[in-house]
């Protein structure tokens, strides 16, 4: 099943006006609480921002909820990196990235760019987790690594009408969890960024490519090949080159 996405014919002139400019208001409104220290009232806003989810009949909820989750969890995680940036110039670079995010990204249904939607939820997801809950208890940290794993799996496989999108979802959500389990033990970081952040988005990104090119009919043995030794090469050098010393919780 294709994610739920609203057909709404486009806007043109001051209509379209008046969109852009609707559009362009909410990461300035999650900027300016942020910067003067509401981040809970930010993420009220990006909340709020979604009410036409609830326009429906509430048996269409849960379906509208899970199409719509990445888009939250990107807003979310915009609130994070904005609060915890160490310059203005960063946070600008944040607002500025939400802005694409709103106005280019979120707002196409193709293969690509639905993919693409998948890939920046977990990522920005993940990354957001652990840059502002890193001292949480772990089983915290486990469910909702899983929950990010299985709302940007779930939003991926949508995209090719793959029948059994729950189940590889569940799986993937499964391993996410279970690969927090293991790391959380060890919780490493590389500048902001967390170790299960970058090999469950290493491992992820290089599966999606290959059910891609699958999918497409473009898979071939040496592409395979190809993908299979780049995400083992990489997983190998992070786990190769990682200060393992006195990191037991």
């Amino acid at each position: 099943m294709k994610p739920l996405v609203a057909r709404i014919k486009p806007a043109t002139g001051f209509s379209n006006l008046v969109h852009l400019g609707l559009v362009l208001l909410l990461p300035i409104v999650v900027f300016i609480l942020v910067v003067n220290q509401f981040s809970q009232l930010a993420l009220a806003v990006i909340l709020l921002s979604k009410w036409r989810m609830f326009a429906v009949r509430p048996r269409f909820w849960p379906t509208i909820i899970r199409a719509n989750a990445v888009d939250i969890m990107v807003g979310i995680s915009i609130v994070v990196f904005i609060s915890h940036a160490t310059s203005l110039t960063a946070q600008l670079i944040v607002v500025l990235l939400y802005g694409v995010w709103l106005l280019v990204i979120k707002p196409r249904n193709s293969t690509i760019f639905i993919s693409a939607q998948a890939m920046i939820g977990q990522l920005s997801g993940l990354m957001a987790l652990f840059m502002s809950w890193s001292s949480g208890p772990l089983y915290g940290l486990i469910a909702l690594t899983g929950i990010i794993c299985y709302v940007s799996a779930r939003h991926y496989f949508d995209n090719f009408d793959e029948p059994y999108s729950k189940l590889l979802a569940y799986i993937w959500a499964y391993f996410g969890a279970a690969l927090m389990w293991l790391l959380g033990h060890w919780l490493l970081f590389y500048g902001l960024v967390a170790q299960p952040t970058i090999l469950l988005s290493t491992i992820g990104y290089g599966l999606a490519m290959l059910y891609y090119f699958d999918h497409s009919d473009k898979l071939n043995v040496s592409l395979r090949r190809q993908f299979l030794f780049i995400m083992l090469a990489i997983v190998i050098i992070i786990l190769s080159f990682s200060d393992w010393g006195d990191k037991v919780i």
